[in-house]
């Protein structure tokens, strides 16, 4: 019995050794379980650590980042900055939206004002008494003048037209423009960007002999809508920047 386990303890003191290390056992049982055990090489697996490093494409990177703002740096494993341009792109968005509503705002405020102080009937009649006091007397107004009104006495517009192209005929009257219909966004544009359109503000001087002559309602219109542009144009500026 001693002989077995002697000899297993030799195999494995020979496993457990490099191969140029010896021991020397005496046949002693407690003995050489202690020089054996006093020897022992623990064999440890050996750990080997794989790292694959996968290639990022950069041009799919930009692809995905042109459409989605900060996929692209997901996909490269960037988070932190993903979540700047994520942060950025959502700050445009949001100052987009808010500025376009306030434009919208502005923009019903000035309309509501224009529809309240701007008539189209002072308008034409300054225009038919400019036109036969200060550029022609000799012009046959009431041919003019039946034109321009409806038998109710509102305005004829295509009739109101012509008599803006007539004026614009003369040298130096300043009529450049004709009217646009009602309600229509160049309608507004112009009755507050053209000094022509000065004397349709129910605050003028109808004696006024000049077009020059910028009536105060005029000039706060004027201001109000510029007020507008500038609130549409921070939210374009937004819109690009997305």
């Amino acid at each position: 019995m001693k002989i077995l386990i002697c000899s297993i303890l030799f195999l494995t003191a020979s496993f457990s050794q490099s191969a140029d290390e010896k021991l020397l056992l005496t046949g002693n049982l407690a003995n050489d379980s202690k020089v054996i055990q006093n020897n022992y090489v623990e064999n440890r697996a050996v750990e080997y650590n794989f790292q694959t490093n996968e290639r990022k494409s950069p041009f799919l990177g930009g692809i995905m980042s042109l459409v989605v703002p900060g996929a692209g740096e997901i996909y490269a494993g960037e988070y932190w900055k993903a979540g700047i341009f994520i942060a950025i792109e959502a700050a445009m968005i949001t100052t987009a939206i808010i500025y376009d509503k306030k434009g919208d705002d502005k923009t019903a405020e000035f309309e509501n004002y224009a529809n309240q102080n701007w008539s189209a009937k002072n308008y034409a009649d300054w225009s038919l008494k400019y036109l036969k006091e200060n550029i022609d007397p000799s012009v046959d107004i009431e041919y003019y003048r039946g034109i321009v009104f409806n038998s109710d006495g509102s305005v004829n517009w295509s009739g109101l037209n012509e008599l803006e192209r007539k004026l614009g005929k003369y040298q130096n009257v300043g009529y450049s423009h004709t009217l646009a219909p009602f309600g229509d966004q160049q309608y507004y544009e112009m009755i507050g960007k053209y000094p022509q359109f000065s004397h349709g503000w129910n605050d003028s001087i109808f004696k006024d002999t000049d077009y020059h002559i910028l009536s105060p309602n005029f000039k706060s219109y004027s201001t109000m809508r510029g007020k507008a542009n500038d609130l549409y144009n921070v939210a374009s500026t937004a819109v690009i920047g997305i």
